[in-house]
């Protein structure tokens, strides 16, 4: 069983910065995708940066040159830098891990951690 514990989050005025991190427990395969999602209120849940074991990152557009995803594989952890906060960045964040054994895909989630961008 995979564990994903999130921190790092808060309340932070309109352009500050915060920085999430997201260090899971238990045996992850060595092909796998760390990333990052949100949820606002009344939305569906939504991607916003993911990173994979070989290196290759994906952006939501919104967020391009504002966010910084990046990992460490020795400790199975994955951040996500966020600069330039917007009020329209409020959301539980979630931290997620999919990777593949032989054919069978696995698929975890934390539990999040409440972003809030206001003066």
């Amino acid at each position: 069983q995979v564990q994903l514990v999130e921190s790092g989050g808060g309340l932070v005025q309109p352009g500050g910065s915060l920085r999430l991190s997201c260090a899971a427990s238990g045996r992850i395969g060595s092909i796998n995708v760390m990333g990052w999602y949100r949820q606002a209120p009344g939305n569906e849940r939504e991607l916003v940066a993911t990173i994979a074991s070989g290196g290759s990152i994906n952006y939501a557009d919104s967020v391009k040159g504002r966010f910084t995803i990046s990992r460490d594989n020795a400790k199975n952890a994955v951040y996500l830098q966020m600069n330039s906060l917007k009020p329209e960045d409020t959301a539980v964040y979630y931290c997620n891990v999919k990777f593949w054994v032989v054919v069978t895909r696995y698929d975890y989630w934390g539990q999040g951690t409440q972003v809030t961008v206001s003066s």
